[in-house]
């Protein structure tokens, strides 16, 4: 999706801290524009069970139920656009997995979720655990500040996943028929337990959906931040921020007939 829609420059400060620049292409949007609301829908509810609702329902009560889950205010929409664009983008441009999509679990649908907004796991050489513990920001204008509270947020207990996304995380995949899975939310509860996952293995990754280009000011923070950690910085271009997620929400719902 992203490699049509954007065109994405890569700047690496030092081998350990890279910042993305993604601007739209000319016609990107158009190009992207049903499968980005699938990709809306899929964070808020498993397709095959959206499937399932238009067989029962018929498009439009699959449609209610859809919506029910969907938000309607500007700011819980921006907030959990840029939690979705920073997921896809993740699993897009890394070898890391995102496996729990976190929006299916929200408890009301203006409300923000608590904890790491995308948490991704991956394995290394060795085949030990890696996490990149990810804030996400999304506004017409992001500011310095706004940059500051967000790392803020990645630097809290002392660089890590706080225990309760992992635990969150390690009790979707206990759920799972998976044993794969299983066995990955069995190893997340241990690393909690234990906290044996070093600050090389961790990368705090930082998503910025705006309606202006902070790039200077994300350079700035990159260089300041720690270097224990691995560093990745990201930052999606629209100029017409309100607008565009109130357009992409509302082709989310729309289910069609057919």
């Amino acid at each position: 999706m992203f490699d049509e829609w954007c065109e994405i420059e890569e700047t690496e400060h030092n081998n350990r801290k890279t910042r993305f620049s993604l601007t739209e292409r000319i016609d990107g949007r158009d190009a992207i524009q049903d499968d980005l609301a699938e990709c809306i829908r899929s964070h808020y509810d498993d397709l095959d069970h959206i499937a399932d609702d238009i067989k029962e329902l018929g498009f439009p009560g699959a449609a209610a139920v859809l919506h029910e889950r969907l938000p309607r205010t500007a700011r819980a929409r921006s907030g959990d656009m840029g939690e979705i664009l920073a997921t896809e983008f993740v699993e897009f441009q890394t070898d890391l997995c995102i496996p729990v999509r976190r929006l299916r679990y929200k408890d009301g649908r203006e409300m923000a979720l608590r904890g790491v907004d995308f948490l991704g796991i991956d394995r290394d050489e060795n085949d030990r655990l890696v996490f990149l513990k990810g804030e996400a920001k999304s506004g017409r204008r992001v500011t310095p500040a706004v940059i500051d509270q967000a790392r803020t947020a990645l630097s809290d207990e002392d660089g890590r996943p706080t225990p309760i996304s992992l635990l969150f995380i390690a009790d979707r995949l206990l759920e799972s028929d998976d044993d794969g899975d299983v066995e990955l939310g069995r190893e997340i509860r241990n690393e909690v337990a234990l906290k044996t996952v070093p600050a090389r293995r961790i990368t705090h990754g930082l998503f910025i959906l705006s309606g202006n280009a902070p790039l200077d000011d994300l350079d700035d923070d990159l260089v300041a931040a720690d270097e224990a950690h691995k560093h990745v910085s990201a930052c999606l271009h629209v100029e017409d921020h309100g607008p565009f997620i109130a357009a992409i929400y509302e082709e989310a719902g729309n289910l069609g007939d057919d």
